[in-house]
């Protein structure tokens, strides 16, 4: 599979860890745990093999309101994964951002994700970008909000509202949309992640859960988004035409 074939960016719900871990009588921050060691070899390999984004759906909005210890747990564990990979991360040239209301996280792994980021800044490779305390709706409202604020200054007419206006004030809007979403666990919905950017992707759910989610099933994953046909409202002749003028523009 060539790189030309990859979908540009990948985000991937990775759901199921709790549920692993109690079809085994354990605890669900053993889940967790697995589930950190998957993501870790996920990012590495999706680096070597040329995805330029790749989005994981880490932390919800929603995920604060789970019992208090599991929180700690998640938060200690994403603190010490961060400040454990930072090397790996730097070794593979890989870029680190985050998306969502960061300032809700404890002081101690806000700190490992500034660093995190500003370390690996320089990088030029595949861009990491970690869904912490997001959601999809709360993204929408704060970027309806500045654009608020700014007809409220006379900056913009209402009539200037567009639909790359409202992408542009998005806290997401240095990533492209979106190519292909994986959800892990069966379940069949997005759950709050990247609403407007996911338009046109194309959704792949898998009922195996994430800490069973191997390398194999995402390359049998990718192989099927190669034969998918992506239209963006077009007509499947329109699309074997090729594109408009107007389209090769965008």
């Amino acid at each position: 599979m060539t790189a030309a074939k990859l979908p540009r960016h990948l985000a991937i719900i990775m759901d199921g860890n709790g549920r692993w871990a109690e079809l085994r009588r354990r605890d669900r921050t053993f889940g967790h745990l697995k589930g950190a060691r998957v993501a870790k070899e996920m990012i590495e390999h999706c680096a070597q093999i040329g995805i330029e984004y790749l989005t994981l759906y880490a932390f919800s909005s929603e995920n604060w309101l789970r019992p208090r210890t599991e929180v700690t747990f998640l938060m200690k564990l994403l603190g010490r994964h961060l400040r454990k990979e930072r090397r790996t991360l730097m070794k593979n040239n890989i870029r680190f951002s985050v998306i969502g209301d960061i300032e809700r996280l404890p002081g101690a792994v806000l700190e490992e994700v500034s660093l995190t980021i500003e370390e690996t800044r320089i990088n030029t490779g595949m861009n990491l970008v970690f869904a912490l305390s997001y959601g999809g709706r709360q993204e929408i409202t704060a970027a309806v909000r500045n654009i608020a604020r700014a007809v409220a200054a006379g900056e913009i007419q209402p009539e200037e509202i567009d639909e790359s206006m409202i992408a542009a004030n998005l806290q997401s809007s240095f990533l492209p949309d979106p190519d292909l979403i994986i959800r892990t666990s069966g379940e069949y919905r997005l759950s709050n992640f990247l609403l407007w950017q996911a338009a046109y992707s194309e959704l792949c759910i898998t009922k195996t859960l994430w800490p069973d989610f191997s390398l194999d099933e995402l390359t049998q994953t990718l192989q099927q988004f190669t034969s998918r046909e992506r239209r963006f409202g077009r007509t499947a002749e329109q699309v074997r035409q090729g594109p408009t003028s107007q389209q090769a523009m965008v």
